[in-house]
């Protein structure tokens, strides 16, 4: 039987294992995560030849905090390694357009099993871990396919039916506590500092630049919920279910946030805290745009 961790899985990123997928397959554009734009499929000018990245220690201070946010959960390796056996873009031109375009889709692959493999860690989803391991197998399966296939996957239905699961699993992990309904909620700039959202309902939420420090947010779900430039200082994400690293990356926090074990304080927190006497200003529009992924299609939650 495969393994559940993200290490198991490869669904924790390394950089040394991909051709650069996501410096060159995503666009992104001038903002305050992007020092300027760039294309789908044009390299990102700071690429080196060896597929690494030429400011990667400098990223936050060149004006690219963007790519320290981007968590590709390995899809990028996955694809440069297995779909493509190891035959990058600069070998094989012929194939940097299909190889674009399976990027993403993988992604999206890579990210639902990390939330079917969290889910089947909880004890409250016993009742439904038959089903959640059916699921993550048939996602693993897919991953295993030609480009040719990925290329052309209905992902967004395969998504639609894990969702059914993840849903129930947020139930059922939530269903001791009353927690607040703010599913989809434009809560931009919100004043929530001190606020009880134990166990609320928070998928696809807009928490842009919102004061959460100090709030309670135990047990609450947050698959997709936007938390770019959200201050979490002094909160409790302890049992959090669906956050990712990403997201906590994108957010400004201090030694006083208590996170889910799985994930880990960023370094740049202590260092812009430090640096401005506060939270960082929230992010714009500008971080990659990966088509479909669940992060990036709050209103469907």
């Amino acid at each position: 039987m495969p393994g559940t961790t993200p290490r198991e899985l490869g669904l924790l990123a390394d950089c040394e294992s991909c051709f650069g997928l996501c410096c060159v397959a995503l666009p992104f554009s001038a903002s305050a995560d992007f020092a300027v734009d760039k294309a789908a499929g044009q390299p990102c000018h700071n690429l080196r030849d060896d597929f690494r990245c030429g400011i990667h220690a400098q990223l936050r201070q060149r004006g690219f905090p963007g790519c320290t946010v981007f968590d590709c959960f390995g899809a990028g390796q996955k694809v440069s390694r297995v779909t493509f056996g190891g035959t990058s873009w600069r070998q094989a031109p012929a194939t940097a357009r299909q190889m674009y375009a399976v990027f993403p889709v993988m992604r999206q692959l890579h990210e639902l099993l990390w939330y079917v493999a969290e889910a089947l860690t909880l004890e409250a989803t016993r009742p439904i871990h038959d089903e959640l391991r059916r699921l993550l197998d048939e996602t693993g399966r897919l991953t295993e396919e030609s480009a040719d296939v990925l290329a052309t996957l209905d992902v967004g239905a395969h998504r639609d039916t894990v969702n059914t699961l993840l849903l129930r699993t947020s139930e059922l992990v939530r269903a001791a506590h009353k927690g607040r309904e703010h599913r989809g909620a434009d809560l931009i700039g919100a004043k929530l500092k001190g606020a009880d959202l134990r166990a609320a309902n928070l998928r696809g939420a807009y928490l842009i630049g919102a004061d959460l420090r100090g709030a309670d947010l135990r047990l609450a779900d947050l698959i997709g919920a936007d938390l770019r430039g959200a201050d979490l200082s002094g909160a409790d994400l302890t049992g959090a279910i669906f956050l990712t690293q990403a997201q906590l990356n994108a957010a400004a926090g201090d030694a006083a946030t208590r996170l889910p074990a799985s994930l880990t304080r960023p370094a740049h927190w202590a260092q812009a805290r430090s640096a401005s006497g506060g939270p960082r200003t929230p992010a714009g529009s500008g971080r990659p745009r990966t088509p479909g992924a669940p992060g990036r299609r709050p209103r469907r939650r």
